[in-house]
């Protein structure tokens, strides 16, 4: 116990970073999953064909390897970046490939009648985007997107491979310091169950809200 104490701030540090990471991914993977889902359906067909080669490839590719040929192969092309945006980037663009497809989902379900009577008021697309598609969806969408939240919560620890000190890797120093490490990396799993407890715990709460709508 008194190893947690002594190093809590380290392990409060690498907590926040790896907040700060599954937030970042979250918000620019939702993004682009958004408009990769609405394109998957109602894009050009060039623009089809491009976003679901995207989709495709990014949720073939093993995550640990995207982010390697990230962070080694931005430099190659002359691109500084640091390890964490690289980690970043590639969190977010395997991220945004499997919302585009729970997104893609979640709209196709809506019956066709919707879109139909909205084409009768006289709804322009964007109109019917807005109103009845995405506020239907959003409740099929939402359990799906939870649990991508969760995944890419614990995917984040990957990010200590390239060095970013985030929770897994400040555990990992101080188990190296301490050799106590079947108690650190207790402490480490029972922070990545919390923070995913209170993720689940709101997805629960606005998927009520939003079936009471």
């Amino acid at each position: 116990m008194q190893t947690i104490i002594n190093s809590g701030p380290l392990i409060l540090r690498g907590l926040l970073v790896t907040l700060e990471v599954s937030a970042l991914v979250l918000f620019i993977g939702t993004i682009i999953g958004i408009g990769g889902g609405l394109a998957l359906l109602y894009g050009a067909k060039p623009l089809r064909w491009l976003v679901r080669a995207y989709v495709d490839t990014l949720r073939g590719i093993p995550l640990l390897v995207l982010i390697f040929a990230l962070f080694y192969g931005m430099p190659v092309l002359g691109l500084q970046v640091s390890a964490l945006t690289a980690a970043v980037i590639a969190l977010s663009i395997f991220c945004g490939a499997h919302v585009s497809e729970i997104v893609r989902g979640g709209a196709m379900s809506i019956s066709s009648g919707q879109t139909d009577a909205a084409n009768a008021l006289g709804l322009s697309f964007g109109q019917r985007l807005r109103y009845v598609i995405l506020p239907q969806a959003l409740r099929r969408v939402l359990p799906p997107w939870v649990n991508t939240a969760a995944e890419m919560v614990k995917a984040s620890s990957l990010v200590s491979l390239v060095s970013v000190v985030d929770l897994m890797m400040s555990i990992q120093q101080i188990a190296g310091r301490t050799r106590e490490t079947l108690l650190l990396y207790g402490v480490a799993a029972l922070l990545y169950f919390l923070v995913n407890f209170s993720i689940s715990t709101l997805g629960r709460r606005l998927e009520k809200r939003f079936a009471y709508s």
